[in-house]
């Protein structure tokens, strides 16, 4: 019996790559047993609406495009009150969710294998605010600026390395944050040059979680909080440890929530999976737990 499936497209991701064996990627489906059916994304916001409006007419849906496409599709299935199976072909720069998933990157045809041969997992989808949602992260401080503030020319040159130039050359210019943090088990008061709340073990391609640290579907979020540790010195050592996966550091915070509320004394910028996601002064993050059923 065959399955309908519907596959957004973000052709923009990922510096066009998906020109490259798109065909034997649908072929690929097909052959498999999927009838598809391709709709390609335009602007901003596109990938939410065709998720959302369209999804429930298909037995499956899979996005090809970066984190930030994936982090699209899985905002409008939030909105179904039974969303099919969600498969993912990586096409984009970072690519942290392919890493945290081991899914193949930027090879089409093989990544569509993979939705073939995979198993709909449960997944966490976080809530940002009253009515966002964000598929592996939302962010505030150091780096976390790099994924959409490194510009468009560099991304086409260099692809991945540009996040990391743009992130190192960013390290003097640190701002720390004085924040209040309330999370499930307690408080956290400190000035804080980064914080997060995430469902994956890659930030913005640079920055690695330990897998055994990271649950996909446990209802609770890694919730990393980064000191300001007071001098330029003893912060290229922390950034180093971390950028090296070992998280001993004394300013170095990795705690497990289902919730947390940040409070900040004046609007903070933040970023959701990669997109710039506003400036906030008192914001609260929650999981959803195990709404999304991902393919990998």
């Amino acid at each position: 019996m065959h399955r309908k499936l519907l596959l957004i497209v973000n052709p923009a991701a990922g510096r066009g790559a998906y020109k490259k064996d798109f065909a034997d990627a649908v072929k690929t489906l097909d052959d498999g047993g999927c009838r598809t059916t391709v709709v390609f994304t335009g602007h901003r916001g596109d990938a939410t609406e065709m998720a959302a409006g369209l999804g429930p007419e298909y037995d499956m849906l899979a996005c090809v495009g970066g984190d930030g496409t994936l982090s699209e599709v899985m905002a409008g299935l939030m909105q179904l009150k039974n969303p099919p199976p969600l498969g993912y072909i990586p096409l984009g720069t970072a690519n942290d969710v392919a890493t945290t998933l081991d899914l193949p990157k930027n090879n089409a045809p093989l990544a569509a294998q993979r939705i073939l041969s995979g198993t709909p997992h449960p997944y966490d989808v976080g809530g940002f605010g009253d009515k966002d949602y964000f598929a592996y992260i939302a962010a505030f401080g150091a780096f976390t600026e790099v994924s959409y503030a490194t510009p468009q020319n560099q991304k086409k040159l260099l692809g991945h390395l540009a996040y990391v130039l743009q992130g190192a050359l960013s390290l003097p210019y640190l701002e720390a944050y004085p924040t209040r943090v309330e999370y499930d088990d307690g408080v956290v008061e400190a000035n804080l040059v980064y914080g997060s709340m995430s469902n994956s073990t890659s930030v913005a391609g640079i920055v690695h979680l330990p897998e055994e640290m990271v649950a996909l579907g446990d209802g609770r979020s890694e919730l990393v909080l980064v000191k300001d540790p007071g001098n330029l010195v003893t912060l290229s050592e922390m950034a180093d440890s971390v950028f090296s996966r070992r998280f001993d550091n004394e300013n170095v915070l990795i705690l497990h929530t289902k919730k947390a509320r940040f409070h900040f004394e004046k609007p903070v910028p933040w970023t959701r999976d990669g997109e710039d996601g506003g400036l906030h002064q008192d914001v609260e993050l929650c999981n959803y737990e195990s709404p999304i059923r991902l393919i990998f």
